[in-house]
């Protein structure tokens, strides 16, 4: 099994192209997900697109996108060339209403570069979940890394989510230390050697590290869902039902939400 990344997808030539069946989306990041052959086609909100299959298959149906025009391809070469010790770091949940804050980091020299690049290591916003919780294992087992977790009651306690941002940041690069400190750059980033935005699109230490961080967040929803009794969702545009449910049983938002975000602040009881 091989994965092949389009960017830039136009979503309209990519419906008039034959021999493709549709199903429904599995997750709020997807947009479209299609089929031909053997080969799985899932289009993200990012305006990514994921191939996955067998690698001859693959292959075949790749040059077709390409010479119909559909996207550009996402390529190896599409990282950066760095040498020696880099460490990437990125963040997950930060926007979710449920959970707290993740945090991870990846450290990788010329040889693990290599080895991440031919992984398949890309922006995790490209994968579905399950491919997510499988490469996040891989990764693990591949190269130095740190993962900080922190649950909604610790982060509801922390103030600034920024300062929150910061520390874990600094904490997961100071742990993997020695390296140059490649930061997928937030508003109020004050750490790191580079700052970039879209740094996970740009450096595959920094790709990696969003695999990690949102297997962890996954798994910290998981976890939560069984806390609460029920299934918890991700992101923050379809969770009413959720926080009604959570007012319903009675729980404590503190444990489950970040209870600054407005959408939270509706549920909470009036003073």
């Amino acid at each position: 099994m091989i994965m092949v990344v389009f960017e830039r997808v136009n979503k309209e030539r990519l419906l008039k192209l034959p021999g493709f069946s549709k199903s429904e989306p599995r997750t709020v990041h997807e947009e479209l997900c299609l089929k031909k052959g053997d080969v799985s086609l899932v289009l993200y909100s990012s305006g990514k697109l994921l191939l996955q299959g067998k690698k001859e298959a693959v292959e075949k149906i790749a040059k077709e996108l390409e010479k119909a025009g559909i996207g550009e391809k996402y390529s190896a070469e599409n990282f950066r060339k760095e040498q020696g010790w880099i460490i990437g770091t990125d963040e997950s949940l930060k926007g979710d209403t449920f959970g707290g804050l993740v945090v991870a980091g990846v450290k990788a020299n010329d040889e693990l570069r290599k080895k991440l690049v031919e992984l398949g290591a890309v922006d995790s916003k490209v994968l579905a979940d399950k491919e997510i919780l499988q490469m996040a294992e891989k990764i693990k087992h591949l190269v130095p890394c740190e993962i900080k977790s922190i649950l909604p009651d610790e982060y509801n306690k922390s103030g600034e989510v920024t300062k929150l941002l910061n520390k874990l940041h600094k904490e997961c690069a100071d742990y993997l230390f020695p390296g140059k400190h490649i930061v997928d750059k937030y508003p109020g980033c004050i750490v790191g050697d580079v700052q970039i935005e879209k740094a996970e699109s740009k450096y595959v230490e920094v790709a990696a590290a969003s695999v990690l961080a949102r297997a962890a967040a996954l798994q910290q929803l998981d976890y939560l869902s069984s806390q609460a009794g029920f299934r918890l969702p991700k992101g923050s545009t379809h969770v009413k039902l959720a926080l009604f449910e959570l007012k319903e049983r009675g729980l404590d938002f503190s444990k489950f939400v970040k209870v600054s975000f407005a959408n939270v602040q509706d549920f909470l009881p009036k003073d």
